[in-house]
């Protein structure tokens, strides 16, 4: 059976018979307390107790073979004893060593059994001699000498040299663990480097996060807190069980980003890293969510509101009673297969097949109404008169529109009036009161044609030609996913600074 490393302190199982070694069974990271965590410090202190008593022995023998300095200078220097004993022998001695007499001879003949007796039991003084030691023995016995308590109290130079150097077995060791510390800090240095840019290219969280410029690029937000917030709304909602592979931030990010730069199917599937039909699905299912969340950000403002924040060039040149500014702009479509469907949505004006949609300002700026899509062909007075605009009209209010806007009747039926440039047909000159309030009139509505210019612009999605398949109406909705696009940019547009 395998064990991961992890288990084990020095990341290996030990010599199986080194039973007290920490690493004899794994201890770490087991997922449950049962078996207590060894302790590798306790272990390293017992090795080092049993090496110091196995090491003390053999200091003792080199003791006992190397003699202290008194001890040489004992052997060297005999006693007075030995010095009196080792003279020169006497003249007596000298003729007892000379050549033996005849007579001598016979007494070196083999000893009587007296004599024998007398060699084998030595006398009384040679055996007290033998069982008592001499004074100076034994003062040298009971007394050790000042180098050998020295010797006793400090370890031996051997002693101390091995144990402030380690072995060559330890030196070895000790390097092979330093070079193998400086390898596994280069790969985990170069795994975190790694993870990093690989996070850069997965188009997570941390794509967008600490920077804005960023965040106004891919997705037309002004900040990363906006879209934090965007995206803690939609959140519950997001379709997370059927787009597994795909995260609540991935999902609103590749629909901002397909609308932000109009970016293919098939390159925001290499970019998630996921299949074009999981990419298709992700940005309809999206798109569905954030239409139903983010259409009460194009609401109709009270009159109230509208007097309080009222700027001053509408109260200057028609007090505070005008209520919104009107036009119409149009997106681009394939050319449908269908000859019907081709007429209804040609335009003379742009000459091409389009969509036409009614987009209403408040004099601040922000967008209160958006139309559904009619064909290109359809006029300006009938989509404002089809699209329900006029419902949300007051009595007293009045609307600036361009002169394609003859809705001064329908407008006059809810009470309301309609400002609109003179016509110059059929006149030479205008009046000095139509100069000055066509002026007025031009000044004021061109901030409708900049609101529109920030809504195509910031979504480049609205500049390009939109697929046919973008203008079936969604299954149980009045709706297009055309339709759903509009509105989505011009609610983001909402949360943006206006531009007046």
């Amino acid at each position: 059976m395998r064990v991961c490393s992890l288990h084990f302190h020095s990341g290996k199982p030990s010599y199986e018979m080194l039973e007290n070694h920490p690493d004899w069974t794994p201890s770490l990271r087991l997922g449950h307390n049962d078996v207590k965590e060894t302790d590798v410090a306790r272990y390293q202190r017992q090795v080092k107790r049993r090496t110091q008593h196995l090491e003390r022995p053999p200091a003792q023998d080199h003791q006992q073979q190397l003699p202290s300095p008194a001890q040489d200078h004992q052997q060297q220097l005999p006693s007075p004893a030995q010095d009196h004993q080792q003279q020169p022998p006497s003249p007596a001695q000298d003729h007892q060593q000379q050549p033996p007499t005849p007579a001598q001879d016979h007494q070196q003949q083999p000893p009587s059994p007296a004599q024998d007796h007398q060699q084998q039991l030595p006398s009384p003084a040679q055996d007290h001699q033998q069982q008592l030691p001499s004074p100076a023995q034994e003062h040298q016995q009971q007394l050790p000498s000042p180098a050998q308590e020295h010797q006793q109290q400090l370890p031996s130079p051997a002693q101390e040299h091995q144990q402030q150097l380690p072995s060559p077995a330890q030196d070895m060791e000790c390097g092979h663990c330093t070079s193998r510390r400086y390898v596994v800090n280069n790969l985990l240095e170069e795994n975190r480097e790694l993870k990093r840019e690989l996070d850069e290219y997965r188009m997570n969280e941390n794509f967008l996060s600490g920077d804005d410029n960023t965040v106004k690029y891919y997705t037309g937000l002004p900040n990363f807190a906006l879209f934090q917030t965007l995206l803690l709304t939609l959140t519950p909602y997001l379709p997370q069980g059927r787009m597994k592979k795909l995260s609540p931030f991935q999902l609103l990010l590749l629909t901002l980003m397909r609308l932000r730069l109009d970016l293919p199917i098939q390159h925001l599937s290499h970019l998630f890293r996921v299949h074009r039909t999981t990419i298709a699905d992700a940005f309809h299912h999206t798109l569905g969510v954030m239409y139903a969340q983010l259409c009460p950000l194009v609401h109709w403002p009270s009159r109230e509101c509208l007097l309080t924040s009222m700027p001053h060039q509408f109260v200057e040149s028609f007090g505070k009673n005008v209520a919104a500014i009107v036009d119409c702009f149009e997106v681009f479509i394939e050319k449908p297969s269908n000859v019907l469907a081709r007429a209804q949505t040609f335009s003379q004006y742009k000459h091409a097949n389009t969509m036409k949609y009614l987009i209403v300002i408040t004099p601040q700026g922000v967008i209160s109404f958006i139309s559904n899509g009619w064909g290109g062909r359809t006029s300006d007075k009938h989509i404002t008169e089809q699209s329900g605009f006029l419902n949300k009209l007051l009595p007293g209010d009045i609307v600036l529109a361009d002169r394609g806007f003859n809705i001064r009747e329908s407008v006059g039926m809810m009470c309301a009036e309609v400002k609109i440039p003179t016509f110059t047909r059929g006149r030479a000159q205008l009046e000095a009161k139509d100069v000055e309030e066509t002026r007025a009139i031009t000044h004021l509505r061109i901030h409708v044609e900049r609101v529109i210019g920030v809504v195509r612009n910031k979504f480049k999605f609205l500049h390009s030609t939109v697929p046919v398949h973008m203008l079936v109406k969604c299954e149980g909705e009045n709706l297009m996913p055309l339709d759903k696009i509009v509105t989505v940019c011009c609610a983001l547009t909402n949360m943006c600074k206006s531009v007046v």
